[in-house]
């Protein structure tokens, strides 16, 4: 049994082993119409969602499967204070599979702990989105035909962007990327993806304010919103809120065979004039969803091989606790406080759920 909890939970062979299925899906669907004939899969979102949780209830429908679950956390026994251990551990005696999505960083992490069923993150807090990742890794192998030696701009929020996150662990594997950073000040990359992602893989980036400086040098434009949920100060959310709106006139000086990519929801960070442009891909990205998670469930459910997501680095267990205010650790009880080795000679360790809260030794 496997889980997905983060992108890098696979590794690039089965990154490319994952989109291969997920073109023959696309080839040959009724090839893969009773795959899962029997099975059910639960859709457990803690937090909004219209085309993840779509898209896999889809996805599952047309593998021959069934779907059960809640749209929120209202609709759950969440409003009566279970805990997401709990909830997780009751949902396992009634599906084969669990996509779940939460609010807090972390929560994937935490549910299987408490599940013998394969459980997919679908988005946790600001942490990551290894789904939306794998639909974003497909179009660009489907606009591009490779996913090497490639100039990518990721612009707006890059700082609460958990798909920007994902995205940048993913594409970080791959020979000759590079990463152009495009955001206000306060929307900057957080710096721990610096020290460890493109740090260890050697990757080259630059950072600038400028999309109008930038375009011309990218084969992939990733625009994201910047997200209101995310901000504690509502009045910095809409100070920045229109930093960055791309419109024909911009795209001027774009290459011809530019792919623009957002993961949605789109606010007005990309005009509807761009819509009817061929290099628009935002909504191919939605269709090649639904085919790379049908991938994705085929995959974790044939998967016997059990290995544990939780790092094998040296780790401290239940010496610290975590200080960030988003992690799924500072509202659940009795769970194990987890911190890995980040920089074993200065003796830095953050913590395992959130990757974000840092001590030193």
């Amino acid at each position: 049994m496997r889980h997905l909890l983060d992108i890098c939970d696979f590794s690039e062979v089965e990154l490319n082993e994952l989109i291969a299925t997920a073109e023959d899906i696309i080839v040959n669907p009724a090839k893969y119409s009773e795959k899962c004939k029997g099975k059910k899969l639960a859709t457990l979102f803690f937090e909004s969602s219209t085309r993840t949780r779509l898209s896999f209830e889809a996805a599952m429908y047309e593998l021959g499967g069934h779907v059960l679950g809640f749209s929120s956390a209202s609709s759950s026994s969440t409003t009566k204070g279970e805990s997401v251990g709990d909830t997780i551990r009751v949902t396992g005696y009634y599906a084969d599979i669990i996509a779940m999505r939460h609010p807090y960083a972390g929560a994937p992490l935490a549910a299987i702990q408490k599940t013998k069923v394969p459980i997919i993150n679908a988005g946790d807090g600001e942490h990551c989105h290894p789904t939306q990742t794998l639909a974003d890794l497909l179009t660009i192998h489907r606009e591009k035909g490779t996913l090497e030696n490639l100039t990518i701009g990721l612009c707006g929020d890059l700082k609460y962007g958990r798909t920007v996150h994902s995205l940048i662990a993913a594409m970080a594997r791959y020979k000759g990327t590079k990463f152009i950073f495009i955001s206000p000040n306060e929307l900057k990359i957080p710096d721990y993806i610096k020290k460890t992602t493109l740090k260890t893989t050697n990757t080259p980036w630059e950072e600038t304010d400028s999309i109008e400086d930038a375009i011309p040098k990218l084969d992939i434009l990733y625009m994201t919103r910047v997200q209101g949920e995310r901000f504690l100060d509502k009045a910095e959310y809409e100070r920045l809120k229109n930093s960055y709106i791309i419109s024909t006139d911009k795209l001027q000086t774009a290459k011809s065979d530019l792919a623009i990519l957002h993961p949605l929801p789109r606010v007005n960070e990309i005009s509807v004039k761009v819509d009817d442009d061929p290099r628009a891909c935002y909504f191919k990205q939605v269709e090649n969803g639904k085919y790379i998670r049908m991938a994705l469930i085929l995959k974790l459910l044939n998967e016997k091989n059990y290995e544990s997501p939780i790092s094998q680095n040296k780790k401290l267990i239940n010496v610290y606790k975590c200080t960030n205010h988003n992690c799924i650790t500072t509202i659940t009880q009795e769970i194990d406080q987890i911190f890995e080795v980040l920089d074993e000679e200065q003796g830095i360790y953050c913590c395992e759920y959130c990757k974000k809260c840092e001590v030193k030794i």
